[in-house]
């Protein structure tokens, strides 16, 4: 009797390690998922650094004769690109990692990865614009001579409201990306929840960010929501990090351990 209840104890461990599984994400995937976006969050921020922007950027002949003295604009622009690509690279993988299971959660995840996927292709055609045809206009600008830099700068105007208005928009997207991958996280419990608060916290800073852009431009206004978003972001992405490689395997016999 004593050997039978003892391989009955036995035999349902492994239906607690499967549990356990099923509960955390797998280890190698996870450190994925937060490695791209760690990377990303660097790679934007250092790309940042180089861009151009004493003047007020709302204050468009001073910034536009700037932007004409830069040499690196479009390096820079490419720069930010492959930031976002990798951060976006982060929670698609994130989003896989976690699979909810069907209901509410689901849909949100799968909302969550159009969203991401759709903000990415705003920001390529952003840098695009932004990295690319403002710098053509601006220089433009600066080399014509007086009687034709009126309708140059003109020209270049109207591609910097063409980017206010592309940057508004995939900064919503952007911010809904978050938001809702942010609920997986916390709603899933195989992250730490304050990973999924902070994250959809950054969303809605850029949330707030795409307003201001698409009323006002880049002004002041905007300065406390872009500082929150990149604080945010930078704070959930190095939690994210550490608690991916802090994570261990769940062992056969082990208890459900919990998200770190």
């Amino acid at each position: 009797m004593k050997q039978l209840g003892s391989e009955g104890n036995q035999s349902s461990r492994p239906d607690n390690t499967a549990a356990s599984r099923r509960r955390l994400p797998h280890r190698a995937p996870f450190q994925l998922a937060a490695a791209l976006a760690f990377a990303g969050v660097v790679v934007s921020l250092v790309a940042g650094l180089f861009h151009a922007g004493s003047a007020n950027a709302n204050d468009h002949p001073a910034t536009f004769a700037e932007y004409a003295r830069s040499t690196i604009w479009t390096a820079v622009h490419l720069g930010q690109f492959v930031g976002m690509a990798l951060l976006i690279a982060g929670l698609l993988v994130l989003l896989v990692v976690l699979a909810p299971p069907d209901g509410a959660l689901a849909w949100t995840a799968r909302f969550a990865t159009v969203a991401a996927v759709t903000a990415l292709v705003l920001y390529a055609a952003l840098q695009a614009v932004d990295g690319v045809a403002l710098k053509h206009a601006v220089d433009a600008w600066a080399a014509a001579a007086e009687p034709a830099k009126a309708s140059q700068f003109a020209t270049a105007e109207g591609i910097r409201w063409l980017e206010w208005g592309m940057r508004s928009y995939q900064s919503f997207v952007l911010g809904a990306a978050l938001v809702l991958t942010g609920a997986v996280v916390a709603g899933t419990g195989r992250v730490s929840r304050p990973v999924g608060y902070l994250m959809a916290l950054s969303g809605a800073s850029y949330l707030a960010q795409g307003w201001i852009i698409g009323a006002e431009g880049f002004s002041s206004a905007n300065a406390i929501p872009t500082l929150a978003g990149i604080v945010l972001v930078l704070v959930w992405s190095v939690w994210l990090l550490a608690s991916a490689w802090a994570r261990k395997v769940p062992r056969a016999g082990a208890g459900t351990p919990r998200a770190q």
